[in-house]
């Protein structure tokens, strides 16, 4: 996701070629999701282009596509679409930060078997990340959960949506997100050395600020242990996410003085001393 329209002429400039836009976003942020590569693999030659425009140390977190996880649900009959999947991003080396496992709310602790076997099944050099959404996961199910991904050295990906739905929307963005995105308990608990969150806060700035408080100091206690976590901070018309995420990396910094800082990004349109 580095190509929402809201952001052209504001935070990248405009017009931008297809080809230039994540070398833009990347002097906002060191990390993306990757959700287009869920509804279709993208080209080998796509991928390249996708790693001339980065560092290799920029994260991507990159969503397995649907037929994996949606539509056979990591059963063997998906392992064409994994290995067309896998063989694409291949030029993208290290910067793939993780396997974005996203499983649909309908898979349940019944199914958790099937993902053990195919987290067996994923090749050497390649982190994962799970995204449950059923909501017996976060009750007398999460330990099961836990067990499996802890076995194949896999992250649990909280999504964490608390901030969104503490208020009714106020916006046709947050009134679209609340019939879309999941009602869950949030979720603190690290299983790896990198973990991942996901963050959905307000199309008011002010609001998601507030909301994300705990998990600053949540992301400073990681540091502090040794862990490199990753966030990725959302508004339900995300107009603003990029400014709001190099604020949450800003608030995190003062508690963790030595966290490098993020690139500076390129200034939008010609610079003028008035």
């Amino acid at each position: 996701m580095w190509s929402l329209k809201a952001w052209q002429g504001r935070f990248v400039e405009h017009p931008l070629p297809a080809g230039e836009r994540l070398r833009a976003y990347a002097g906002w942020c060191n990390a993306v999701e990757g959700n287009t590569t869920f509804y279709a693999t993208p080209t080998v030659e796509t991928v390249r282009t996708w790693a001339e425009q980065t560092e290799p140390d920029f994260r991507m977190v990159l969503k397995l596509p649907k037929p994996v996880t949606h539509e056979f649900r990591l059963s063997p009959r998906a392992d064409g679409e994994l290995h067309e999947f896998l063989a694409a991003i291949e030029p993208l080396g290290a910067r793939v930060h993780a396997l974005w496992v996203q499983l649909p709310g309908s898979f349940g602790p019944e199914e958790v078997p099937h993902l053990a076997a195919f987290l067996r099944r994923l090749p050497a050099g390649y982190r994962s990340a799970v995204e449950v959404r059923h909501p017996a996961f976060f009750d007398g199910a999460a330990s099961l959960l836990e067990d499996v991904l802890a076995a194949a050295g896999a992250e649990w990906v909280p999504f964490d949506t608390t901030a969104f739905f503490a208020a009714p929307p106020t916006s046709e963005a947050e009134r679209d997100a609340w019939t879309k995105k999941p009602r869950l308990p949030r979720r603190t608990v690290a299983l790896t050395s990198r973990p991942i969150v996901r963050y959905l806060g307000r199309d008011d700035p002010q609001s998601t600020i507030d909301g994300w408080q705990g998990w600053v100091r949540q992301a400073a206690e990681w540091l502090r242990e040794g862990r490199s976590p990753t966030f990725f901070i959302h508004t339900p018309d995300n107009a603003d996410a990029p400014s709001l995420a190099r604020d949450f990396h800003a608030a995190v910094r003062a508690l963790v003085p030595e966290l490098p800082p993020l690139p500076e990004p390129n200034p939008v349109g010609p610079l003028t001393l008035f």
